[in-house]
């Protein structure tokens, strides 16, 4: 089973838009069809974020929490593994429990700090864009597509 790495900015956008592409990994997932995880440093961004901006969307945060792992926070090693990668010290966090989990892949939405990087991998991470990252998801639940 693949497993996703979801960015702050993806978990924030699952639960103010359930119709949209980020809230497609949360149904994936429900339906067994792959494993989300995310760091509490992720999680705790999303949820700051949707309380100063949109508070009516937490609970659809919360809702969502059940359906993710929660990974271990990287050491100081792995962080400056991600910082080496031309982060910023907020989003070296998210690249670095990436690897500490050992998901194939992160999904961010963040093309400013982490555009460098899609379609790269990084101590075994692929980081891609949202729209890449649901192919991905789509593609290892359906298997390859038949050319024939």
């Amino acid at each position: 089973m693949t497993r996703f790495v979801l960015d702050a900015n993806v978990l924030f956008s699952a639960a103010l838009r359930p119709r949209d592409r980020e809230y497609a990994f949360f149904r994936i997932a429900r339906e067994g069809g792959c494993a989300l995880l995310a760091s509490a440093y992720a999680l705790g961004e999303a949820r700051n974020n949707l309380a100063s901006k949109t508070p009516h969307a937490l609970s659809r945060l919360e809702g969502l929490v059940p359906l993710l792992e929660i990974v271990l926070e990287p050491s100081t090693e792995m962080m400056a593994l991600a910082t080496a990668e031309g982060l910023p010290a907020k989003d070296a966090p998210i690249l670095a429990a990436a690897m500490v989990a050992r998901a194939e892949l992160l999904v961010t939405g963040d093309r400013r700090h982490f555009g460098h990087l899609f379609g790269q991998a990084v101590d075994g991470v692929r980081v891609l864009s949202l729209a890449d990252g649901l192919a991905a998801i789509l593609a290892a639940v359906t298997g390859p597509p038949d050319l024939r």
